[in-house]
């Protein structure tokens, strides 16, 4: 018989059969064949390897398996093989950082609209809001550049992810992904700057190989009632002995999105809509217009289109080509709470919304199994992304709109290296490199429409806008190395350890000087910092696991970071050519405890971060004067600035596993608290006890389920001024003429969802999908979100393979 890889089909060498009593031992060959006649029909063959999970299989069914056995990554089992910690594959038993794991099949189950709803599933995780095409995924109370994003192997962080909310992660549709890892805590020895928080790793579906010609398709489709979406993603996989394609593509869309209406926690106005702009499409209305159903957030709308192209072509025994294309690109994306902003009563906007958010990546990727002393395997990616975004704003009372737009072009490369350095893979060490480079164009400009008889006709004038970034250019080079070291020290115990090396290097400049003035218009910033890790696992025994992690982190400031110019709430953030990495320092402790032959696993992690020299954005001088302008008005100076230190700590408690052969459930409850050591204050971005409990059933076809989510209250004093990214000013008004924001606001009030899930599987090629979420209809809005979420919605989805 011959045992595959099921993800590739290619053979898997060094596969150990035997079986319960160990009486027979076998290993399969270099293409993954081995003799299991020495087996009695009666008995069970179990498949074992350090890649993938332990497969049990009665020799009386491999007939019927055509003699051919798929190992996978994962096993109801519970013992997952994840890639994302070591970049190479490692039982979770072997891994002490707190890590979560989303299969196909997870993400089928929830069906989510975009793949930041895919994320606010998996426990530990709280996603930020501020329009409906977006979601700022926030990992132990950070979020947007003090998280990392990566997707196949490539880091989609760049020069100009911002401090605050940042909605890259949905730039992928969720029914493209194969599977989501994410890996809590500073993980910068593997990852390098900006994964303070943790990483979350995106795999898209991959092609596998096939003995005989094989075409396989299918065809998702799903509406939902809430905001009238309607996606359809249609995919093709071909398969042949030496190559591989798959091809996807994926159109949704979005119409405005109603809130609920069920308003259990006593504000009755708190998030309607009653005027809203009409200055869409084209369209002119010098007034703001009347809202005829309050709860309906308009220009909340949008449409997005992901395409996805893959080839897998094995080029030798021993070597594998993977070419990786893909392609994002949404419709104009109004900014939902810049356009509710009131300014002296009235609507401040008339038009704020993000152009075409477009991400375009090429990848290819060299998997190389040389088998050398020096190196038993290891890939090598490089990579192409070119960003585009644009923001462009009109203020109601004036004809004059200004764009703002900005270009980056990304070059990588990447090196990963392990080598087993005993034969039984006790002792691995793993090695590396990463040189990234971010070219950013940041270009402004503004016009002025001419309105003939109520209609936009033109533009009339142009005039100058400052850019939002230095419009002579900028650039960002990250160049890095890696060793890390991990031994199993005995049958129960694993030790893991890391070092990285990483510099940094970043020029920008400015030409245009009619709003701002700076020391120096021509500026260069080196930095580097070495970074360490080291995990310790103890298994007890089969059903206990303790882990413990001390490790290190740095984010060295990038151009956003130094150079942005934006306006929000009367403040306006400036340039800071000052601004300093900032390092995190990590101690945490889990326990696993697993029940039910491994099929039931409790766990909770505890940890603890001290950031120094941390980044926050403060008021500043500029020119002599705490003023600057913006857009034709005066507002605050503020910019980022080092601090001292601060901390952020927590914990998450999970559970998943079957309770029977037809019931199973899962659940979390995630805690976390941040403050300031030199101001005493909140730390930004720190959500509120939050979690999830559901149970679900399945048997022969059908498939049932209910979930309940929570979501505590966070006291306004917990809340961060400071900064403005908590949004403080959008939680409910509680006393009008209050002169301090303490006493004027009522912070986010707590709320609970409760939802319901069906799957019928038809036959092998079909199956429809039914969820109804939020089903007492609640109204409620995430922690510092600026667009509500959405209130009781029926979603039909159906799945047809071909």
């Amino acid at each position: 018989m011959k045992v595959l890889d099921k993800e590739t089909g290619k053979y898997v060498k060094d596969v150990t059969v035997f079986n319960d009593n160990q009486t027979i031992s076998l290993i399969s060959n270099n293409e993954g064949f081995v003799d299991v006649s020495s087996f009695t029909d009666k008995e069970t063959i179990i498949f074992s390897h350090i890649s993938y999970a332990v497969l049990r299989v009665h020799k009386s069914t491999l007939k019927q398996r055509n003699f051919i056995i798929y190992l996978t990554k994962q096993s109801e089992q519970l013992d997952e093989v994840v890639l994302s910690v070591f970049k190479n594959a490692a039982k979770t038993n072997r891994i002490a950082e707190q890590i979560a794991v989303l299969t196909t099949k997870d993400i089928q189950k929830v069906s989510p609209q975009t793949s930041a709803d895919l994320l606010a599933t998996i426990p530990g995780i709280k996603v930020q809001k501020s329009q409906s095409g977006g979601g700022s995924p926030v990992i132990r109370g950070m979020e947007s550049n003090r998280v990392l994003l990566v997707i196949d192997g490539v880091r989609m962080n760049n020069a100009i992810y911002r401090k605050g909310h940042l909605q890259s992660s949905i730039t992928v549709a969720p029914n493209m992904l194969d599977k989501t890892e994410v890996v809590f805590g500073p993980s910068s020895v593997i990852y390098g700057s900006d994964a303070l928080g943790g990483v979350i790793h995106y795999y898209t579906k991959t092609p596998r190989l096939s003995e005989e010609k094989m075409v396989k398709s299918q065809l998702f489709s799903r509406f939902s009632s809430i905001n009238q979406e309607s996606t359809t993603n249609v995919s093709a996989e071909v398969s042949f002995k030496n190559w591989a394609s798959f091809t996807s593509i994926a159109y949704s869309n979005f119409g405005d999105l109603l809130a609920g209406k069920n308003r259990s926690h006593g504000f009755n106005d708190w998030g309607k809509v009653f005027f809203y702009s009409e200055n869409v499409n084209g369209n002119y209305n010098e007034n703001p217009t009347k809202n005829e159903n309050p709860s309906l957030q308009r220009n909340t709308g949008y449409n997005q289109t992901d395409v996805l192209q893959k080839f897998y072509v094995p080029l030798s025994k021993n070597t594998d080509l993977k070419i990786n294309l893909q392609y994002s690109s949404t419709s104009d994306v109004p900014r939902f709470d810049r356009l509710a902003e009131l300014k002296s009563g009235t609507l401040k906007f008339a038009e704020w919304y993000y152009g075409p958010q477009k991400r375009f990546l090429a990848s290819t990727q060299l998997l190389i199994n040389p088998n050398k002393r020096w190196m038993e395997s290891g890939s090598l990616t490089l990579a192409y992304q070119n960003i585009k975004e644009s923001r462009i704003q009109r203020k109601f009372g004036s004809l004059e709109r200004s764009y703002r737009e900005e270009n980056v072009n990304v070059f990588s490369l990447n090196g990963d290296f392990s080598i087993p350095l005993t034969e039984d893979k006790s002792r691995i060490l793993s090695y590396g490199f990463e040189f990234a480079y971010n070219d950013v164009n940041s270009n402004s400009y503004g016009k002025e429409l001419n309105i003939v008889n109520g209609e936009i006709d033109g533009f009339s004038n142009d005039f100058k806008v400052q850019s939002r970034y230095p419009d002579g250019g900028s650039n960002y080079l990250s160049s890095a190395v890696y060793v890390d070291y991990r031994q199993d020290l005995s049958k129960k115990s694993t030790l893991n350890s890391g070092i990285r090396f990483t510099n940094t290097n970043l020029n920008a400049k400015w030409i245009d000087e009619t709003f701002i003035k700076l020391p120096d218009n021509d500026i260069t910033a080196n930095n580097s910092a070495v970074t360490a890790t080291v995990g310790y696992v103890f298994r007890a025994n089969k059903n206990w696991q303790l882990n413990s992690v001390i490790s290190s982190g740095f984010r060295s400031p990038n151009i956003d970071d130094v150079g942005r110019v934006r306006e929000k709430n009367g403040d306006v953030t400036v340039p800071n050519i000052d601004v300093k990495p900032e390092f995190a320092y990590n101690a945490e402790i889990g326990i696993q405890k697993y029940f039910n032959d491994r099929k039931f696993r409790f766990g909770a992690t505890v940890f603890y971060t001290l950031l120094d020299n941390y980044i926050i954005r403060d008021v500043f001088i500029i020119n002599g004067s705490n003023q600057v302008e913006f857009d034709g008005d005066f507002g605050n100076a503020v910019a980022n600035q080092n601090r001292g230190t601060a901390y952020i700590s927590g914990y998450t408690t999970s559970y998943l596993g079957k309770l029977s052969d037809t019931w199973n459930t899962s659940g979390f409850i995630t805690y976390t608290k941040g403050r300031t050591h030199d101001t005493k204050e909140p730390m930004s971005s720190i959500p509120p006890l939050f979690g999830q409990f559901e149970v679900n059933y399945k048997k022969n076809k059908i498939e049932l389920g209910a979930a309940l989510r929570f979501n505590s209250k966070k006291d306004i004093e917990d809340f961060n001024f400071r900064e403005g990214i908590d949004n403080h000013d959008l939680t409910p008004i509680v006393d009008e003429n209050a002169t301090e924001d303490v006493d004027k606001y009522y912070g986010a009030p707590s709320w609970v969802t409760v939802g319901l899930n069906g799957r019928y599987v038809v036959n092998t090629n079909f199956s429809v999908q039914a969820r109804l979420d939020n089903l007492l209809d609640q109204h409620y809005i995430e922690f510092a979100s600026g667009v509500a979420a959405p209130g009781r919605n029926l979603s039909l989805s159906l799945v047809a393979n071909f």
